[in-house]
């Protein structure tokens, strides 16, 4: 009887795929790819209020991976991811082909980087955000503080089509990382204009996105509260100076099923 459990115990641990073991935030990899000098001293200086080592030790990001940074914005999560994967993994910065025609200098953020030798192992990629991809299955997806816009500008089916598009993208146990500003739930009356709302406090009910990625086919696999601020009442833009940078925040790490 002991062991037939040893023997199920041992074949169960060969079934988890090794994307589930998990660096600390003081992992040597991870304070290298924080520290490193070839960072900006404006990126270094909001790490007190981002918290880049425990959420690179959360998502699970390690050497080798490839990982694709959605709309990347200016590039601080792009330039830590590049640092992590080092030589042998790659890092996509995803920039909506929506969003580049809307504000072409997206592109030329992402393209500052990929130029950058420091961080040569960064691709720029400009697609449809329904047509997501990248040219080899990703390790990882992550979108931070984006989620609100995708669904507030372009649309609940354009935010749906992207989450599917990012689960074909993902090798089979992939995980996708959506962090965003907490936002009040919406009354069913005011189902029309959400999306004003979104558009002008920069926040989303987080059932919202839990809802559509897991439509997508992603299993939730855990939340954190790395960048949770009980004092947040949610109700004021997230650019109004009393809360600018200090927002509640929710930390999902989807999975897709292996």
């Amino acid at each position: 009887m002991r062991l037939r459990l040893f023997v199920a115990a041992f074949g169960l641990c060969l079934l988890l795929p090794p994307s589930l073991s998990f660096a600390a935030p003081d992992d040597p990899g991870i304070a290298a790819a924080v520290a490193s000098s070839d960072r900006p001293a404006e990126d270094v200086a909001r790490d007190a209020l981002r918290k880049p080592a425990a959420l690179l030790a959360f998502a699970g990001i390690k050497p080798g991976d490839q990982v694709a940074d959605l709309m990347p914005g200016q590039g601080y999560f792009t330039r830590l991811f590049s640092n992590l994967v080092g030589p042998s993994g790659r890092v996509y910065a995803v920039v909506p082909a929506e969003l580049a025609k809307a504000l072409p200098k997206a592109v030329d953020w992402a393209k500052g980087i990929a130029a950058d030798k420091a961080f040569s192992n960064v691709s720029v990629l400009v697609l449809p955000t329904a047509s997501i991809k990248a040219p080899k299955p990703l390790d990882v997806a992550w979108t931070s503080d984006n989620y609100h816009d995708l669904y507030a500008f372009f649309g609940p089916d354009q935010a749906q089509a992207f989450d599917k598009a990012v689960f074909a993208a993902l090798k089979p146990g992939g995980v996708f990382i959506v962090i965003d500003h907490v936002g009040k739930p919406f009354r069913p009356s005011d189902a029309d204009i959400a999306p004003v709302l979104m558009k002008h406090f920069h926040r989303i009910d987080p059932a919202i996105v839990k809802a559509q990625v897991l439509a997508a086919g992603f299993r939730l696999e855990a939340e954190s509260t790395i960048l949770s601020n009980p004092a947040d009442t949610h109700t004021d833009p997230i650019f109004l100076p009393t809360i600018k940078g200090h927002t509640d925040q929710f930390v999902f790490r989807f999975r897709k099923p292996g």
